[in-house]
């Protein structure tokens, strides 16, 4: 050390950088790699300093996601669908109404379910729509183990949709997202090139490394260098640019009637990032911003409004040939 200080210090910092690469790998392997059993890792805000650390040393566990509850829970009869998206087979509950006026097909957030969405699926029949709740690849019924965290989900939504067109006979078809959900229907109806009558999105994200980020802030820690290179392994481990994954790129290409709900206290996807979202869309939008409301189900947080702007939305994009 004393003849070469300056390789000395070179070869530490070498280390250094490869030690923080491979403890970032670990946990983008961890956040995107669901694990059988056990419990959730808590969400960073609700974590205790020693449970900081130990997240910081061995990554989150994300047990994957199961469906807890069913349509017939809630009093709504259901069907069983499945049917392929890429090289996953996806898994979804058909909700019938008596005289649809279109079908709603939902699609969940991260490390979630189609049955976190039942409460909307009852909304929305209650509307008089048919409903498709869809578990994501890696989610309850449907076939894998990873989330791309709405990237290849995309592909999902194109799939669930092409399937409620042609299997179905839906004629009207909207789209609902949450969170990553949200992202993926972007993708889809953006650079995709999917079509539908309608978009409703909850708390997108507007970019990946954004939402990453946010995760950070809210563990009370610097985002840098861990969350870029959170991003980029992810994107290696999954076969796509992080980087790249943005919804307010998509939102560019998206031409479809948009209603996008965001929650004026949302620290994960935060309201200036929805609206980053918002104010790149292509085709006719509205907005609606919920007073208090986290990263959370706006339906719960206030029904009222939830469901008056929704109907109102739904109504609206009806084709001409639809009461």
């Amino acid at each position: 050390m004393r003849r070469h200080p300056w390789r000395c210090l070179c070869l530490a910092g070498l280390l250094a950088f490869a030690a923080l690469n491979g403890i970032a790998y670990t946990h983008a392997r961890a956040m995107t790699h669901f694990v059988s059993g056990g419990i959730k890792t808590p969400h960073p805000e609700a974590l205790s300093p020693a449970g900081k650390l130990g997240v910081l040393v061995s990554g989150v566990r994300v047990p994957r996601p199961e469906n807890l509850t069913r349509p017939d829970d809630i009093g709504l009869a259901s069907t069983t669908h499945r049917f392929p998206s890429a090289d996953h087979t996806l898994e979804a509950w058909l909700i019938e109404a008596g005289p649809s006026h279109g079908m709603v097909v939902l699609f969940h957030g991260y490390s979630g379910s189609r049955s976190d969405l039942l409460p909307q699926a009852a909304a929305f029949h209650e509307l008089g729509f048919a409903c498709l709740l869809v578990d994501f690849r890696g989610s309850g019924g449907s076939t894998g183990a990873t989330t791309t965290i709405g990237f290849g989900e995309a592909d999902d939504v194109v799939a669930a949709v092409a399937y409620a067109r042609n299997r179905l006979a839906a004629e009207a078809v909207f789209i609902y997202g949450v969170s990553m959900g949200a992202a993926a229907s972007l993708r889809a109806l953006g650079p995709l090139g999917l079509r539908a009558d309608g978009l409703i999105v909850e708390s997108p994200f507007d970019r990946l490394l954004s939402t990453v980020e946010n995760r950070f802030a809210l563990m009370g820690l610097p985002s840098f260098p861990c969350a870029p290179l959170l991003v980029f392994w992810g994107g290696v481990q999954h076969g796509y640019s992080g980087f790249a994954h943005n919804p307010c790129d998509y939102a560019r290409q998206v031409e479809t009637p948009t209603l996008m709900l965001v929650g004026a206290v949302d620290q994960r996807a935060t309201e200036a990032q929805a609206l980053a979202v918002y104010d790149r869309l292509a085709g006719p939008r509205s907005l609606v911003r919920f007073a208090g409301a986290g990263h959370e189900s706006f339906l719960e947080h206030d029904p009222r409004l939830w469901k008056r702007t929704v109907g109102e939305f739904l109504q609206t994009m009806l084709p001409p040939q639809h009461p």
